[in-house]
This record gives structure tokens, C-alpha cells and sequence, in this order.
């Protein structure tokens, strides 16, 4: 498997970490919608980034190759680790704002 369809899983992965964990809680009786989105979070956080980190390297290894590269995965695994660690950050900031709401009450 190539690096850039490695990041490519793990970018799908981390976009896809945090609405699993909100449809376990929605299926699942003893799990919380605020105790699934503690652990979706930061699995999402962690996905994202190592999402990013071999994204990067694939494009650095592309950019070292003597072999023709195809350009069309590097751009997916790139898209799909933004949008992955974009969905974390959010989710992250929503957990933020929560805490900060509970307390201040």
C-alpha cells in the first residue's frame, strides 16, 4: 500500500470517527451522547493528524520518486486529512464550549 492511500484511509477514518461515535450513542442505551463524543473526539483528533503527517510524506516521497506519480491520490489523501482534522477541531471546540458553559454556571 502506497503512503498516499495510507493517509487516504486514515484521513476517511478520522472524518468518520465522530459521527460513528454520535450513531453509537444514538443505537446504544448505555452510551451518552456527551460519553461518546469524550472518546469520538480525541480518536478523531489523533486520526486527523496522523492523517496529515502521511499525507505530507507521501507528497514528500511523490516529490523524491524517479516514477511517474499519480496526482489524483496525493490530492484525495490531502482533502481527506483536512477534512477529517477539520470535523475533530470542531468537535473539539464544541466539547470546549460545553465545559466552559458548564462552568460558568
Amino acid at each position: 500500500m502506497t503512503a498516499s492511500k495510507f493517509a487516504l484511509i486514515l484521513g476517511i477514518l478520522a472524518a468518520l470517527a465522530v459521527p460513528a461515535s454520535l450513531a453509537a450513542a444514538q443505537y446504544l442505551s448505555g452510551v451518552t451522547l456527551l460519553d461518546a463524543l469524550y472518546v469520538g473526539t480525541p480518536v478523531a483528533v489523533a486520526l486527523g493528524l496522523l492523517a496529515l503527517v502521511a499525507s505530507r510524506r507521501a507528497r514528500l516521497a511523490a516529490t523524491r520518486s524517479v516514477r511517474p506519480v499519480r496526482a489524483g491520490w496525493l490530492r484525495a489523501a490531502r482533502i481527506a486529512a483536512w477534512t477529517g482534522f477539520y470535523i475533530a477541531s470542531v468537535a473539539a471546540l464544541a466539547l470546549g464550549v460545553y465545559g466552559v458553559l458548564v462552568w460558568a454556571q
